[in-house]
């Protein structure tokens, strides 16, 4: 296996709604040609967004209540002003902000959202990492 992620898929409570907040902090629409689902491309990957229920019945799983994962998606930015910047237009999209930005101990600054189904969200400022 080669080692890239091409799409991470969302499941979501009410697919209009997510649409709709991602759509507004991402500054993009999704792909027009999709039904039932909403394709963002970003930079490098896709992110799909599609009904948690469908999402499980897809995978063969049960559709339990969602929570903490135990993961998290991670947008890593070029300055720390863009970390609260970025959190900013999280929150006025409708997220939850998680944890405020903060300097961390690995030598960075970062904070967490949720967006409107309880996905984890860093936002990362890492002077050890390069951002294009």
């Amino acid at each position: 296996m080669e080692p890239r992620i091409t799409l991470i898929t969302l499941g979501v409570s009410d697919l209009e709604r997510s649409t709709a907040f991602y759509k507004r902090i991402f500054g993009i629409s999704p792909r027009p040609d999709t039904e039932g689902v909403s394709f963002f491309e970003l930079k490098s990957t896709w992110l799909a967004l599609f009904p948690r229920s469908e999402l499980a019945k897809d995978a063969g799983v049960p559709d339990s209540e969602p929570g903490f994962g135990g993961f998290a998606l991670a947008h890593n930015v070029r300055t720390r002003e863009e970390v609260d910047r970025v959190l900013k237009e999280a929150v006025a999209a409708g997220a939850r902000l998680a944890r405020p930005a903060h300097d961390a101990d690995w030598g960075g600054y970062s904070g967490y959202f949720t967006d409107p189904d309880g996905h984890l969200w860093e936002i990362a400022w890492n002077p050890h990492f390069w951002v294009e």
